[in-house]
């Protein structure tokens, strides 16, 4: 390559980047929030800031993949795909950005104006792809603020014939749950509270943050939008935002009592993606030593699913570059494998290491 390579993942709440210099090596992650839905200002101040900390310059290539084009911004996919591509044509350097368009390769800006379905919502498949470069088989997991992917990989190869998200959805392939986004109301319908089954109040008082970071095991990283009430994020307050959820005050019991109630709302978040992992593997009978690879800002959650399935866990950092930000490789996982892909397609390289051993 004749300069460095940026991977992006232009999603409808986070710009995520990485940065892949001409010797192949990864010299930077980033992510920032980005509420696509208020406005395509939104994705120019997101890129402003990444730019600041990453001069990308004039010989720059870049590789987009993208979910963005989903928010109620725009009419419909196809037009989201259509008006993202042309902003990241234009703003990028016209000419020097390709469009990750899964099983149908790069397409550049025009092409992706034309075939914006293969464009739409292809991350999960990038990431896919390039852990499919390393292991044979296995189970990917991404879980992120909002969303969990689960993808299995056989033969060194995606194995999943869904195209959309539609049809990733009803394989259980695409969960809508994730560890900071998600409206606590949509984890349950009641809970146990001071030892009675109570019905959850069908309001966004609380969101799977709180649940999170009333436990402690909330990254920074995963949580860069406004709580639900637009106040502060200390257990504290998390505790005053989840006691809404029962109609109840925080000061009416102990702390203990809500970190009681936080873990069951995870138990029962752990529920829903156990519930798809088992529909996956229903359909894909992996091995038993098959591990799960975990990636996405919710990726300190895999230990405890991969014991509910008695599968090996590996972090995606541990594959594609063990020693160098894996915190946000497995937090900004397609635009790492965006970057990756692009880089050994402009510059062929064997890919197909040993299976189940590190590429990166």
């Amino acid at each position: 390559m004749d300069g460095a390579l940026i991977g992006w993942d232009v999603g409808g709440a986070h710009l995520k980047a990485a940065r892949i210099e001409p010797d192949g090596q990864l010299a930077g992650v980033w992510l920032e929030p980005c509420p696509l839905w208020r406005g395509l200002d939104q994705l120019h101040q997101a890129i402003d800031r990444i730019e600041a900390r990453m001069p990308a310059g004039e010989s720059c290539v870049h590789a987009v993949t993208m979910t963005g084009e989903m928010v109620d911004l725009f009419e419909t996919r196809q037009a989201g795909v259509q008006a993202l591509a042309a902003l990241l044509d234009q703003r990028l350097v016209a000419g020097r950005v390709h469009f990750y368009a899964g099983t149908h390769g790069w397409l550049d800006a025009s092409q992706a104006h034309q075939h914006a379905e293969w464009v739409a919502s292809a991350n999960w498949h990038a990431t896919a792809h390039l852990v499919s470069t390393c292991i044979s088989e296995a189970l990917l997991i991404d879980i992120g603020s909002t969303t969990t992917d689960l993808i299995p990989i056989r033969n060194h190869t995606v194995a999943t014939s869904s195209s959309s998200d539609r049809d990733r959805l009803s394989a259980g392939e695409l969960v809508y749950t994730g560890v900071a986004r998600t409206p606590v109301m949509a984890l349950a319908s009641d809970a146990p509270v001071a030892g009675h089954f109570t019905p959850l109040m069908a309001e966004h008082f609380a969101t799977s943050s709180d649940v999170y970071r009333i436990l402690g095991l909330l990254p920074e990283k995963a949580d860069l939008h406004d709580t639900a009430d637009s106040g502060a994020k200390t257990p504290a307050a998390s505790r005053t935002r989840l006691s809404r959820m029962v109609g109840r005050d925080a000061a009416e019991l102990p702390d203990r009592a809500w970190a009681e109630l936080a873990a069951w709302f995870v138990d029962a978040q752990m529920a829903q993606i156990g519930r798809a992992v088992r529909q996956v593997l229903s359909r894909e009978l992996l091995a038993d030593t098959a591990p799960v690879i975990i990636a996405g800002v919710g990726a300190f959650l895999g230990p405890r699913l991969a014991a509910r399935i008695g599968r090996p866990v590996i972090n995606l950092s541990q594959i594609l570059s063990p020693h160098a930000y894996p915190d946000m490789i497995d937090a900004c996982a397609p635009a790492v494998a965006v970057g990756q892909l692009l880089a050994a397609y402009r510059q062929p390289r064997n890919l197909h290491a040993p299976a189940d051993t590190p590429c990166g």
